[in-house]
């Protein structure tokens, strides 16, 4: 069974239970709503803390004011991107350039659920949306008290884990009460307690706690945290010859080399040039890290006058590209490509820029399960990139190629300090645009479409906490990464929650400014705002059809 059928029949089974217990009135005794699968979990307690909170009301205003500020911004950027990203499909569509469905354009992968969006990690996802649901809607709930506005109740959206959050202002006293003719129909709300500042200041408050989350986190992510986390070495032990010295001395591959004897190694180039001055038959100190503990390993050094073929390792593969469809995996080793020896990756490269979409290759990959070469046959999609002509094959690669080395092992050079310092001078790239679309996709697509989830799986062997943080162990990690995954989908949430579409906040607050300024003009209330409802209509049907764009244009032109 996937673990996408699975998946759907833990929902189903869930719903079914929701279904049952609402039927007995179980939720309902509780204060439980129900809109499908999806319970709405009402709480009155917490009106004591609210009207504590709001004591101060002159802070909370002026949060609030630069909230609206803030919220504009965003509005704008977001709005380009939408606009921006249409042209360029629609531009696609007419080059006929229009990219493959993948992972990015699948519908789950829209929403900032955990275990629903492949992106989203299930631990550090759930940890980060309910800090985001938690400083939204108590920022909205603060702002209501601080103005005068009844909370009704406060709550969380659940559909197996929480999806949501929401504190419910008196809608009345913030909108208006509803106005119906004769027939029951609902013409509008007219009469509300709150005023359009008063309302704006309510609405922008939940974005503006968003951003200020997102800028502590990320201010501790990328100062004291980062700054707490080193590079074990760059020498990375990609495979273990079958019996040799090495495989019995008990080195694995993904152990990271430290040192030999008394030489400290750093990079793969300190480690063939000290292993070349060894003499055949000497044994040797190989010092290695796995899980950040270094041990001492006795190995023997076999000079051999063979002539050992070295490749470009394959660090990962680009999901749906070619190189999946053929069973390329990570670990896998490039030796030749179409008969010509990739040593190193200018080899490789060279030879992939004469290539062109649709063009078959063959590799000679040294795989992890057999002692042999495997050839490859592989036809070369076309590059992502539409002003690239040359084929496309879908592998990363590391940067220095792989040595084979006299003490039974291949090893190849990761940047772990590059990327680390990389990592640090995100804040610093701030100044200008590139730096908020880094921050933007960080852990989806990363710097070069890798994409960035945390210090997770082997990317924790190449690192180590140092200074106030040795005492954590691992916890430094976990650290790194809540504040990562919190930063980033409060920033995102903040962004999302800015666009101008009803009912999203930024919606409303753009539908009440534009109301004044077309009131301003044409001196009429209702004409006013039965225009500013209808341009903010419009707006709301344009981004939601945007995003169908984005979704399903791909399928609509490659086929489901």
């Amino acid at each position: 069974m996937t673990n996408t059928t699975t998946a759907l029949a833990v929902f189903f089974v869930y719903w079914m239970i929701v279904v049952l217990l609402e039927k007995r009135g179980i939720l309902a005794k509780y204060n439980i709503s129900t809109y499908g699968p999806i319970l709405m979990i009402r709480t009155l307690r917490g009106q004591g803390l609210l009207n504590w909170l709001a004591r101060p009301r002159n802070f909370w205003k002026k949060f609030a004011d630069a909230g609206i500020i803030l919220m504009f911004v965003g509005m704008f950027a977001m709005l380009l991107v939408v606009i921006v990203s249409d042209i360029a499909l629609l531009s696609s569509l007419t080059t006929d350039s229009m990219p493959e469905p993948s992972s990015f354009n699948e519908a789950r992968n829209i929403f900032l659920i955990p275990g629903v969006n492949e992106f989203i990690p299930l631990t550090w996802g759930i940890i980060a949306l309910v800090v985001t649901l938690v400083v939204h809607e108590l920022a909205h709930a603060v702002l209501c008290r601080a103005e005068d506005i009844r909370v009704k109740s406060m709550g969380l959206l659940v559909a197996i884990v929480p999806i949501g959050g929401f504190a419910e202002p008196d809608e009345d006293e913030l909108f208006g009460e509803e106005e119906v003719d004769e027939e029951g129909n609902i013409l509008g709300r007219v009469n509300p307690k709150a005023t359009q500042k008063q309302r704006a200041r309510i609405l922008a408050a939940g974005v503006m706690s968003n951003f200020i989350v997102a800028l502590i986190a990320f201010a501790l992510l990328f100062g004291p945290v980062m700054g707490a986390i080193a590079p074990v070495g760059n020498a990375l032990v990609m495979d273990v010859q079958n019996g040799s010295s090495a495989a019995n001395a008990g080195i694995e591959g993904g152990m990271i080399i430290t040192g030999i004897n008394d030489v400290q190694i750093s990079n793969v180039s300190e480690l063939i040039a000290y292993t070349d001055t060894l003499a055949n038959g000497s044994i040797v100190t190989v010092y290695a890290s796995k899980d950040r503990i270094v041990e001492p390993y006795e190995v023997t050094v076999i000079q051999t006058a063979d002539e050992i073929k070295t490749g470009i390792a394959i660090n990962d593969i680009v999901d749906e590209s070619p190189a999946e469809a053929v069973g390329l995996e990570a670990g896998m080793v490039i030796l030749e490509i179409d008969g010509n020896p990739t040593e190193t990756p200018d080899d490789f490269v060279s030879y992939m820029n004469t290539t062109t979409a649709g063009q078959e290759i063959e590799l000679l990959i040294r795989t992890t399960t057999s002692d042999e070469p495997v050839s490859y046959r592989i036809t070369l999609a076309a590059h992502p990139n539409p002003e690239n002509e040359k084929g496309f094959l879908g592998i990363f690669y590391a940067p220095d190629g792989i040595r084979q080395t006299p003490l039974g092992i291949t090893v190849g050079e990761y940047p772990a300090k590059e990327y680390l310092e990389l990592l640090k001078s995100i804040p610093s790239m701030l100044t200008g645009i590139a730096g908020w679309i880094i921050i933007f996709g960080l852990p989806i697509v990363g710097f070069a479409g890798e994409g960035f989830p945390g210090f997770t799986g082997a990317l924790t062997q190449l690192y180590q906490p140092v200074g106030w943080a040795e005492p954590l162990g691992v916890g430094i990690f976990w650290i790194a990464n809540s504040l990562l995954w919190i930063g980033w989908l409060n920033f995102y949430v903040g962004l999302f929650n800015c666009m101008p579409a009803v009912p999203l906040d930024g919606g409303h607050v753009f539908r009440d400014y534009l109301q004044k300024f077309i009131g301003g003009i044409v001196r009429d209330t209702e004409k006013a705002k039965g225009l500013s409802s209808s341009i903010a209509a419009g707006f709301t049907i344009l981004i939601i059809m945007s995003f169908a764009f984005m979704i399903f244009g791909p399928y609509l032109v490659h086929g489901f």
